[in-house]
């Protein structure tokens, strides 16, 4: 029974820190993992079975000596067989560790009380119908105790009967009058219910939604298709109690970015007219999913709250021997995307390609599994294997040849930089190292196609350096997917760069083409020589000639953020800047655009203001002078009420910065001091649409205002 507790904790721990979903997307099949869990199972009851039965003949006890070894024997091993089946479908109901090893010692305790109660002879005699000794026989320690009873009085029989023999095994016992069941009838008993709770967990497991929300229809196995591996996606979402009913598609919204906008028409082109570009290696076809809302506690067809759109429509093209990065917030659906791709989680509309294999069809996926590699965004590694047997194993799943697994092993450990702590136990790694054996297994197998989700997450600079190249190297024959919070990363790394919010992609490009875009323009830093500097002179050349102020100053440097609407004058204000170089006490000037960084926050902003707008919500802006605001999420500048005058008959304002907190959520990070509200700012109604909000804007207390563009310095 102890085995039992172990078993079902084991179970449901692979399943909980998502073992089994990493070996499910490095191509794994169901029916490998469960026979997988028998086999060895099935070897360990072997094992355990003999040697009770050897140490039993060992301290010399009449239960072992006197009745046949295969007879109490096969009574253990069978016993033992039939309480794995029983583990393997009760997993399939529980999804944390912590219920796992209650729901083991529950079955632990009712099962010695059920003993209990069978050994004083319920219901295994006349006076109870066979339904009723049937739905008794179900639970696995209720037939123990019934055999062990057998057994037990079998020695105790006079004469030459002492003991009972495998020739009589389906006879009734000289000491039991009124015989129900004999040996014989609990071995089948225990053999027939153990096929039932394997069969069953097989279906729960198909039937039950996983951590993803993904089960099969009720009926999938009357389907061909199930068995034959044909047709298109036969997963659905929803719990086995379901009455969803068919769940809403979000409302289409043309992008605002032209570049979006141009490659979701190459794309529904390309799918209109039938072409599979030889050079895409991933083609998003209008990628859409949908969580259904959750329903009101004890109500199965009650009001449900409205369902979320992780995914609202992705149109894209991902080439061959690129790094495609994907950034966005959290929550803005990267890892629901990744989901879909893996198979993880079902589409609820659209389609992808992955080397032209749809990831809708059971074939297409099981094709696909085969040539991609995936880096969670989480660790899912054995703790007790080493980084080694980690690689050796994945290798396996993979099917690379039997012969070359170790070497194969040998080569992913070595260019991650773990030839040292390759023989080590992953439980001992520190997350750096963890993070470089998960990049190593998705990498393992040559695949075409690699997921990264969030790979240099907890890895020192150095390593993460070293990490780059690695990934640098590996574009070379294959596509790179990657999802990370680093705005360097992505720089370094991208050469194509889509940044997604609340569920779409709001630009995509090269990481210059994002920043000229979308960034605040070009950043100028100018360095002062140790001696005959003057700044006060740099800033009025600045002010005069461009209109700006500084961003940042120093005694030895200034920095400016110079607009894109100024690009026309830079050639000729540089010229003359470096003219006027030892005028100024000018030892450098140096020329950038801005960061990449700053283009994801303004991108952010843009997609947090639309649906603030949208949905009504706003946060409270506490000023200096203690007073509240209630402003809408995202808002770059708000009007400050009562502060107009003759002088200012638009009033005071101030700008307000916001920043991610540890969750990925935008807040409040401070405020600027309060200055005047241009007088030529164009002031539009309270209820603004959303491509008037999403244009530029700037919130006043209840007014959106569009500022022009030479009044933004």
């Amino acid at each position: 029974m102890f085995g039992f507790v172990f078993q079902i904790i084991a179970l449901v721990t692979e399943k909980e820190i998502k073992l089994r979903q990493a070996m499910t997307m490095m191509g794994l099949f169901d029916s490998a993992y469960w026979l997988s869990w028998l086999m060895w199972e099935t070897i360990i009851t072997f094992l355990s079975s003999l040697f009770i039965v050897l140490f039993g003949m060992m301290f010399k006890f009449d239960f072992f000596l006197k009745n046949d070894f295969i007879v109490v024997f096969l009574l253990f091993f069978l016993f033992q067989l039939n309480m794995t089946g029983y583990a393997f479908m009760l997993s399939s109901f529980i999804s944390k560790s912590a219920a796992a090893t209650t729901a083991g010692f529950s079955v632990f305790i009712v099962g010695f009380m059920t003993q209990l109660v069978t050994k004083f002879g319920f219901p295994y005699n006349k006076d109870y119908t066979k339904v009723k000794r049937g739905i008794w026989s179900l639970f696995p320690p209720n037939l123990l105790a019934k055999a062990l009873s057998l057994l037990t009085d079998a020695p105790s029989m006079p004469g030459s009967d002492a003991g009972l023999r495998w020739s009589k095994r389906a006879e009734c016992l000289l000491t039991e009058p009124e015989c129900v069941m004999t040996i014989n009838d609990i071995y089948l008993w225990l053999l027939g219910t153990f096929v039932a709770w394997f069969v069953l967990a097989i279906y729960l497991d198909n039937l039950v939604p996983n951590a993803a929300g993904v089960r099969q229809a009720a009926y999938y196995f009357l389907m061909p298709g199930y068995w034959t591996g044909s047709g298109g996606s036969n997963v659905q979402e929803g719990s086995i109690f379901s009455c969803l009913g068919k769940i809403p598609r979000p409302e289409y919204i043309a992008p605002d970015d032209e570049d979006v906008l141009e490659e979701e028409n190459t794309v529904k082109q390309q799918t209109k007219d039938g072409l599979i570009d030889p050079n895409v290696a991933v083609q998003l076809r209008g990628l859409v999913k949908t969580y259904p809302g959750a329903r009101k506690a004890g109500s199965c067809c009650g009001k449900m709250s409205s369902p979320f759109h992780a995914v609202r429509g992705s149109w894209m093209n991902i080439a061959k021997n690129q790094c495609f990065c994907l950034l966005g917030p959290n929550g803005a659906g990267k890892s629901t995307t990744i989901g879909c791709l893996t198979g993880i989680s079902p589409l609820t509309g659209g389609d992808a390609l992955i080397y032209g294999h749809s990831i809708r069809s059971s074939v297409g996926m099981s094709n696909i599994r085969k040539i991609i590699g995936v880096c969670p965004q989480f660790d899912v590694l054995w703790e007790a294997l080493s980084g080694r047997e980690h690689l050796e194993l994945f290798a396996s799943i993979k099917g690379l040849p039997p012969a070359s697994v170790k070497s194969v092993a040998e080569k992913s450990s070595a260019e991650v930089g773990l030839i040292v702590e390759a023989d080590m136990r992953a439980g001992s790694y520190s997350g750096g190292m963890k993070r470089r054996l998960s990049i190593a297994i998705a990498f393992i197998g040559d695949p075409k196609l690699v997921i990264l989700d969030e790979p240099t997450t907890g890895m020192d600079p150095i390593t993460r350096r070293y990490v780059w190249d690695v990934i640098e190297e590996a574009k070379k024959g294959r596509a790179i997917i990657l999802t990370t919070h680093s705005m360097e990363e992505a720089d370094i790394l991208g050469d194509r760069i889509a940044i997604m919010a609340k569920g779409r992609v709001r630009c995509i490009g090269t990481s210059i083409r994002l920043k000229s875009k979308f960034g605040a323009g070009f950043i100028a830093n100018v360095s002062f020589t140790a001696s005959n500097y003057n700044p006060e002179a740099v800033k009025h050349f600045f002010k005069h000639n461009l209109a700006v102020v500084p961003k940042e100053e120093t005694k030895s440097h200034i920095s400016y953020v110079i607009p894109h609407d100024r690009e026309g004058f830079l050639t000729n204000f540089f010229a003359e800047l470096q003219d006027r170089q030892g005028e100024f006490g000018i030892a450098d000037i140096q020329l950038s655009l801005t960061t990449l960084e700053e283009v994801f926050l303004n991108i952010v902003k843009k997609a947090e203001l639309e649906t603030a707008v949208s949905e009504g919500r706003i946060v409270t802006l506490t000023l200096d002078s203690g007073e509240s605001l209630e402003i809408p999420l995202a808002a770059k500048y708000v009007g400050i009420p009562g502060t107009e005058s003759a002088e200012n008959p638009q009033g005071m304002m101030v700008e307000v910065q916001w920043a991610q907190d540890d969750s990925g959520s935008l807040c409040i990070a401070g405020h600027s001091p309060q200055m005047p509200v241009p007088a030529k700012a164009r002031a539009a109604p309270t209820q603004a649409s959303n491509k008037d909000v999403l244009g530029d804007p700037r919130t006043v207390y209840g007014i959106v205002y569009q500022f022009e563009t030479d009044k933004l310095s």
